[in-house]
Order: structure tokens, then C-alpha cells, then sequence
């Protein structure tokens, strides 16, 4: 059976010879990590060489289930694999991150880049340096719903987005506004491509001692606004984003893989000219895009999807927000 990743690019030819595989690590194999580990195993570009995790229980847990080397420390990953997966929590992103790139291995690091905006400018200057992929985990730009509009989504003027979920202890070592809505805020960013003149917004604890739902309204300097609302501690899931722009409404439901769109008339026509149509997405794994477009940035040395850089501007923008709760 082909993996994903051949089914996608091609079996290999007659009288081909099979890539060298990419050696491959993941640092912290709790929720997310174990997630990362099972997608790198079923890929055939990769080879899992280790994982690591500083619960020295679930470290072996893991390698055993996996069939791989098990450590509690992330330096025993150097001079051993070529790239890795950082899914540790958020205070601990720099320091792991800071090691790797520093000893010669490309990275993905789950979002946020950083715990704060001096160790993400800190981290995109090593990978710059030491010329390391650095990749930053917002998974959003993989969700086919996102992916499906490409061409359609241009030049929007106001964007509304609702990120709500029921509350979890899961991501609660920082506040609602890097745990969830800074996914909305680089969709927003990625799309808007403007400096941000002004931030204003409002949070509330909950259930935490750091605000557990929030309401962001960010004015772009090319006019756009976008609103923004995230919590996590709501009664239903909600995942939704809508775009106005000159000539469109655009709907999206990320759960449903969704979208709406509707054109405003010609120039001369009446509101019930207005045409609309749905757009069905096929099902899809944005983890596994994910993760397959950074092991083709680590092969090419091209540039990823979701750049150091982008997931700096997007904690730049996360962290004018929270200073503003």
C-alpha cells in the first residue's frame, strides 16, 4: 500500500531508486507530540529515529508503540536525525528550539513560535544564521476550507472570526489569546498582508487565572478591520470565519470543511442578482499536510508554508492583544 505522501507525489518508476529518508525526531510526545509521531512512522519520506519526552514513562510508551529510540533529554537528538518536531508547551518552545536549530537541525515548532516576541525575533535570527528551516505549527493554513479559496480570497475589508471550544486543561499555561485565536490571527495576517495600526480588546478569567475568553478588534493600515473572538470555555465547539471584500462575502465552517461564497452583482444590477454557491470540501488531514510540507522544505531547502517569520508577526500581533486585556 502506498503512504500518504507517495500517493500524493508519485510511485516511484521503473529503474528509480528510492530517496535517501529524511531522519526525523519529535520533542515532546504528549496530546500533540504523539500525533506528530504517528504521521512521521506512516510516512515514506521519513524514518522516526527517536522520540523524546521528559516523562521518561510516556517517552518509552511511545517508542515502544512506535519502534523507536526513547530519551528525556532533546540533546540526544544531535548529530542523529535531521529535523524535528517541537510540540512541547509554550514556556519551553525557545529553549528546545534554541538548541536544535543552534546544533544543525531544521525544525518545526508547534505554535506559538515563542512564549514571547524577544525568543521568536531570537529564534528566526538562528535559523537565518545557522540557514535552518524553521517552521512554525498554525495549522489552519493546511484546512482545506483555507487551501480551497486560493484565488477567491483577496483584498478583504472586514473579517469576523469565532473560535469557541469547550474547556479542556490542555493549553492552559497561557491565555485564550495564544492557545486559540492566534490560528485566526495568522489566517487573518497571512491573508491581509498590512502593518497593524491599532489593537483594541477585552478578556475575561474564567476558569483560569488568565483570560479564558476574548474579543480582539484589529485595524489594519490599508483599511481593513478584523474582530476577532476565541474561547475556551464555551458549551459547543465553533469554528468560523467570514471575509467581505469588494466583490464577495465569503463563509467559511472549518469543522464542516464549508465554505460559502457570494458575488455581489455587475455594475447595473439589483441585490437579487446576488449569486451564491456552496463549496464542499473533500475530507483532508492538515496535520499530515502539514507535516509533509515541512519534510519538503527540509529536502529542498525551499521556503515553508508557515515561516519563522510569519509565525513571528502572528505572536507579534498575539502579544499587542494580550498586553491589551
Amino acid at each position: 500500500m502506498l503512504s500518504p505522501w507517495r500517493k500524493k507525489h508519485g510511485a516511484l518508476r521503473g529503474g528509480e531508486t528510492a530517496q535517501p529518508k529524511i531522519q526525523v525526531g519529535v520533542v515532546g510526545v504528549g496530546y500533540l507530540g504523539w500525533f506528530h509521531a504517528q504521521k512521521y512512522a506512516a510516512l515514506q519520506k521519513a524514518n522516526l529515529a527517536a522520540v523524546v519526552d521528559i516523562d521518561g514513562r510516556r517517552a518509552d510508551e511511545i517508542g515502544k508503540k512506535l519502534g523507536v529510540a526513547a530519551f528525556t533529554d532533546h540533546r540526544r537528538l544531535f548529530g542523529q536525525v535531521q529535523c524535528v518536531s517541537v510540540a512541547v508547551p509554550t514556556y519551553a518552545h525557545y529553549e528546545v528550539t534554541r538548541d536544535l536549530l543552534s546544533n544543525g537541525i531544521d525544525v518545526l515548532v508547534e505554535k506559538p513560535i515563542a512564549a514571547s516576541t524577544a525568543e521568536g525575533k531570537e529564534l528566526v535570527q538562528l535559523a537565518r544564521e545557522n540557514q535552518r528551516i524553521l517552521q512554525v505549527g498554525h495549522l489552519e493554513r493546511f484546512n482545506p476550507a483555507i487551501r480551497a479559496l486560493d484565488g477567491i480570497l483577496r483584498e478583504p475589508r472586514f473579517i469576523e472570526c469565532h473560535r469557541l471550544s469547550p474547556f479542556l486543561e490542555r493549553g492552559t499555561d497561557v491565555d485564550v489569546v495564544l492557545d486559540l485565536m492566534i490560528h485566526d490571527i495568522d489566517v487573518i495576517a497571512s491573508l491581509v498582508r498590512s502593518p497593524v495600526d491599532r489593537v483594541e480588546a477585552i478578556g475575561v478569567p474564567v476558569l483560569t487565572d488568565k483570560p479564558d475568553i476574548a474579543n480582539a478588534r484589529i485595524t489594519f493600515s490599508n483599511g481593513c478591520i478584523a474582530n476577532v473572538t476565541s474561547s475556551r470555555v464555551s458549551l459547543k465547539r465553533e469554528r468560523k470565519i467570514r471575509f467581505f471584500q469588494p466583490d464577495a462575502y465569503i463563509s467559511i465552517d472549518y469543522d464542516q470543511k464549508r465554505a460559502q461564497v457570494y458575488y455581489k452583482p455587475e455594475k447595473g444590477g439589483r441585490w437579487q442578482d446576488i449569486r451564491g454557491k456552496t463549496i464542499e470540501m473533500k475530507e483532508g488531514d492538515a496535520l499530515t499536510e502539514e507535516i509533509a510540507s515541512f519534510l519538503e522544505a527540509v529536502d529542498t531547502r525551499g521556503r515553508p508554508v508557515v515561516s519563522g517569520e510569519e509565525g513571528l508577526r502572528a505572536l507579534e500581533i498575539a502579544a499587542m492583544i494580550s498586553q491589551r486585556l
